[in-house]
């Protein structure tokens, strides 16, 4: 009786999505995104690189203040070490109209790619709750950190350092 119901716990695992499992650990939700403004985010870009990814709306005050610290990031770092991809969730039915976004990312002075995520198909990939949220992958392009909220910009430039110095 034990052997059967092992079996049937190892079988029902065996046929749960992974997505169902957990949140993602990789970059694959973000880099298999359909719709993106300012240029696409691929496994080429990001390959070997610390990758920021920042799950974002645009008119969340809280993301606003995060992205200044991406900026000087963004400004500072060298590309050849440091990816910054965006993943706009929209939280109203004002931020789901593409135009507004693209506007508002131009004023906001976002330049690296943003994959627009109205359906939360990446929002949800990973297990996201609020607004804003960082993930940080590694070189190789697995989950190291995730922050969410504002005010972790000492954790996110130290996080971004310190992957950057792994070999």
């Amino acid at each position: 009786m034990k052997r059967f119901v092992l079996t049937a716990a190892l079988l029902a695992l065996a046929t749960v999505p992974a997505a169902a499992v957990g949140p993602a650990t990789n970059l694959a939700p973000v880099l298999g995104a359909h719709d993106w403004i300012n240029g696409r985010a691929t496994a080429a870009a990001t390959d070997g690189k610390v990758v920021i990814v920042d799950i974002f709306t645009f008119d969340c005050i809280n993301c606003k203040h995060v992205t200044p610290e991406l900026k000087k990031l963004h400004a500072s770092v060298p590309a050849s070490e440091l990816a910054i991809v965006g993943v706009h969730a929209p939280e109203t039915p004002y931020e789901r109209e593409r135009p507004n976004v693209v506007s508002e990312l131009a004023r906001q002075g976002v330049v690296w790619p943003v994959a627009v995520d109205n359906s939360f198909a990446i929002w949800n990939a990973y297990g996201t709750t609020a607004w804003p949220t960082q993930l940080i992958f590694d070189k190789h392009g697995k989950l190291r950190k995730t922050l969410v909220g504002e005010g972790y910009d000492s954790d996110v430039e130290s996080t971004v350092k310190a992957l950057i110095a792994e070999q």
